[in-house]
């Protein structure tokens, strides 16, 4: 047989079986066969780059090193071209007869053993080509090899388990894929259908892309080049174009690291939190990258849930990927390169708040869900993350925030605990019982007003070897105030005959009823006698419909020196029915200062038939 002829050869490895898992379950995408075209294309014109520092001839020299795209929709294929580094008969052999043999890989082991080079090159697998079957009823491939003493080849195949390899006329340098598409996948040949793709995957790279002789790929990876060397308008560009968003970045972090992993990382904070304008949960904003070529747009699992938020690239030079690229191959590695990224960002963000605390109160305002959520659900990050928490407190004005480092700071020096109180805005917390003591005291407590904050306290329990305890909680042993010492108090046998009376009246609706030593001017003081569950938490799983007692757990405490507790001691044994009705009024009063009521209908009926028999006399 001449070398003109024909000549047909077996696919390698069983290659049915193996082109079979290639084409129906190794990609989600059919799309993907672009990708992977394009991605083996650039890797070609790299390898060619290199080689044209060290060698004094190529053929085909004044080619320019681009990727020219073809669709035609007439005869129903698309052709991608590159003027690269081609392939001789036994790399066509090599590269396109054994599934799994990386021309890429092969060509990085031989020119390592004449020193370093630049490993800027896709293709760590040899399976990608194959992804065109899914598509494709028929492939050519015409290529030649950049040495002038080369040949013009072509390989074809309908994927069933042979391939031919011929020589061919007219080859430029380089390759050229014809791909003979499928009926059901004629979408392929379609222009604008392609150039969505194009700009899906490949928009960074590195070379020229151009489709029916237009470029497309205008921008550049800016997340590959020195920072100090970039505009603020350029950044801003860019992150409109990846976000595809108009509004201008908040904040932004652009970092570059080698060791122990190779990243680039150009990550945004947008103006404004989307979940706030109704969009619902968010799925992460940062794509995944291996060498401009995208991996995925949206990686589950790389950055902790909380970060979701963010815009931007993470690009990584030593990530595995799997045959496919779709998914990470080595977990810990994808987890160390999320772990980098996810520290610096917290430290930016602590950064930030040092540097400029009314910008970062403005970040906070709308982003504080997020971090939240961090400190409750990443334990890895909690105790950083906690440091970006702020609130309002008894120590600031209205509008104002504290952190934790400047509430542990002002504590007092026998002070063991950190304090908070939640309600749903600082009247409530500033008007009610709870704070009496405390105030008088001395005491800072903190102000929380969302019930996502609970949790937060309940998942953080410790800051700086401190408890977080919530200030209504009844196991919280303050010394009794020194005024109430002198005030005029009923007797201790009319204390004790009104406890019992009052928790006997009352029965279950409270755990238990004792003196307190915390009021000044309120009459009572409903506290939380459940050291698990607070009260907002078990409305929000009573929300979520958890199957659960959602019954709050609540102590009474009662001022024996306000004049409504020692009307009460005398009402009980004068008119025992409307001494009941009013021990029923104070227990719903206070457990609306508490935030504890939730169904205020029966103590409106209540009120009307006090009111009724005041009225009367």
């Amino acid at each position: 047989m001449s070398e003109k002829a024909a000549k047909k050869h077996e696919f390698q490895a069983e290659v049915k079986q193996v082109l079979d898992i290639v084409i129906n379950s190794l990609y989600t995408d059919k799309e993907v066969f672009i990708r992977e075209l394009v991605s083996n294309a650039s890797d070609a014109l790299e390898k060619l780059r290199y080689l044209q520092l060290t060698e004094k001839e190529v053929f085909d020299e004044e080619l320019p090193l681009e990727i020219n795209i073809s669709t035609d929709d007439k005869e129903n294929t698309i052709t991608i071209e590159d003027h690269g580094i081609g392939m001789t008969r036994d790399e066509l052999t090599k590269n396109l007869g054994t599934i799994a043999h990386s021309g890429s890989k092969a060509f990085l082991n031989a020119v390592k053993k004449g020193g370093e080079v630049d490993q800027n090159l896709i293709g760590q697998f040899g399976v990608g080509f194959y992804s065109v079957f899914m598509v494709a009823k028929s492939v050519e491939v015409y290529t030649h090899n950049w040495k002038k003493t080369a040949k013009s080849l072509l390989w074809k195949s309908d994927g069933s388990g042979t391939f031919e390899i011929e020589s061919a006329k007219g080859v430029r340098r380089g390759t050229k894929v014809v791909v003979h598409l499928k009926e059901e996948d004629k979408e392929f040949s379609n222009t604008e259908r392609v150039k969505h793709i194009l700009m899906h995957y490949s928009s960074f790279v590195q070379f020229p892309i151009k489709l029916n002789g237009k470029q497309i790929n205008n921008i550049l990876p800016i997340w590959m080049r020195n920072k100090n060397e970039i505009k603020d308008e350029e950044y801003t560009e860019f992150y409109r174009f990846q976000a595809n968003a108009f509004d201008e970045p908040y904040y932004r972090m652009h970092f570059s690291s080698d060791a122990p992993i190779e990243i680039n990382a150009l990550v945004f904070v947008p103006e404004h939190n989307p979940e706030q304008l109704g969009f619902g949960k968010v799925d992460p904003g940062v794509s995944l990258y291996c060498k401009k070529i995208l991996i995925d747009s949206k990686p589950e699992g790389l950055l902790p849930d909380w970060m979701r938020f963010l815009k931007g690239v993470v690009d990584s030079a030593d990530l595995p990927l799997n045959i496919s690229r779709e998914t990470m191959q080595d977990s810990a590695l994808a987890n160390k390169i999320g772990q980098v990224i996810t520290g610096r960002f917290i430290k930016l963000l602590e950064d930030e708040s040092k540097k400029d605390s009314e910008k970062y109160k403005e970040f906070y305002q709308n982003f504080s869900i997020f971090i939240k959520e961090g400190v409750a659900a990443d334990f890895k990050n909690r105790d950083k993350l906690a440091k970006l928490l702020r609130y309002e407190s008894s120590a600031t004005e209205k509008g104002e925030f504290a952190t934790l480092d400047e509430y542990v700071s002002r504590m007092k020096e026998e002070q063991k605990e950190i304090y908070y109180l939640f309600a749903p805005n600082r009247e409530a917390i500033d008007g009610g019982p709870h704070l009496e003591a405390f105030k008088a005291q001395g005491i800072e407590v903190l102000y929380l007003y969302e019930p996502v904050d609970e949790f937060v306290m309940s998942s953080l329990m410790k800051y700086a070897d401190k408890d977080l305890v919530s200030a209504d909680n009844s196991d919280i042993e303050l010394e009794e105030i020194s005024s109430n010492k002198k005030r005029d108090l009923l007797s201790d046998k009319d204390i004790d005959t009104l406890c019992e009376w009052i928790k006997e009246t009352l029965g279950e609706s409270v755990n238990d009823v004792s003196v307190s030593k915390r009021l000044v001017d309120s009459p009572v003081i409903a506290l939380n006698a459940d050291k698990v569950m607070t009260p907002s938490m078990r409305r929000m799983m009573k929300a979520m419909k958890q199957d659960m007692n959602t019954q709050n757990s609540v102590n009474l405490e009662i001022n024996p020196a306000h004049e409504l507790i020692k009307n009460l001691s005398a009402l009980k044994d004068k008119d025992a029915d409307t001494a009941k009705l009013v021990t029923e009024q104070i227990l719903d009063n206070a457990l609306i200062a508490a935030g504890y009521l939730e169904d205020p209908r029966e103590m409106v009926s209540r009120v009307y038939k006090i009111l009724e028999r005041v009225s009367q006399k």
